[in-house]
C-alpha cells in the first residue's frame, strides 16, 4: 500500500472563504479546493507547515507575511484504491488587501453559508463543513478518518505518559 501526503490552506476574511476552482488535477476531479495546496516534497515529509507555505507562495504569490493566525486544524486519513491519503488542512486569515490570483485555477470568495453546497473533494467537503460549524469557534486540532458515510472527527489531544 502506498501513501500520499498533501496539504491545503483555506484563507478566510470577513466571514468569507477563498476557494480555488481547480481544473485538470491528476488526483481530484474539477471542483473547489482550498486556496492552495499540494503534495509534500521529500524534505517536507515531517514539516507540513513548510509544505503548505511553499504551495501558497508557488500558487498565489502570498507569503507568511500576508496571512495571520495560520493553524493546522485538521489531519485526515482516507483509503482510496490502494493508497492511503493523509491530508493536513490549515486555516489562516488573509491580512492583506491585495487581489489574490492563482496559477492553478480560478480563485473566488464565498460567504460562509454558500461554501457547504459547493462541489468539493470528498474529505475536504467534510472538513470545511466541520470547520464552519464547529472548528472556527475553537483552537483545537481535529483528526478525521474518512469512510463511506463521511468523515468521523475527534479532538486530537496529547495523552499523558503512564
Amino acid at each position: 500500500m502506498k501513501t500520499r501526503n498533501m496539504t491545503s490552506i483555506y484563507l478566510v476574511k470577513d466571514k468569507k472563504m477563498l476557494l480555488l476552482y481547480r481544473i485538470g488535477s491528476r488526483v481530484i476531479k474539477n471542483s473547489y479546493t482550498g486556496t492552495a495546496g499540494g503534495h509534500f516534497e521529500k524534505e517536507e515529509l515531517n514539516d507540513p507547515k513548510a509544505c503548505v507555505l511553499r504551495e501558497l507562495l508557488e500558487e498565489t504569490g502570498l507569503g507568511e507575511k500576508d496571512i495571520g493566525n495560520l493553524a493546522l486544524r485538521y489531519v485526515t486519513l482516507r483509503l482510496k484504491g490502494k493508497e492511503i491519503r493523509q491530508n493536513y488542512f490549515y486555516f489562516a486569515n488573509l491580512e492583506s488587501d491585495i487581489e489574490v490570483t492563482s496559477n492553478e485555477g480560478m480563485l473566488q470568495w464565498f460567504d460562509f453559508d454558500e461554501v457547504p453546497e459547493l462541489d468539493m473533494p470528498f474529505t475536504a467537503k467534510y472538513v470545511v463543513r466541520h470547520y464552519l460549524k464547529t472548528g472556527r469557534k475553537t483552537d483545537l486540532l481535529y483528526g478525521g478518518v474518512a469512510g463511506r458515510e463521511g468523515v468521523n472527527f475527534v479532538v486530537m489531544e496529547e495523552e499523558e505518559m503512564v
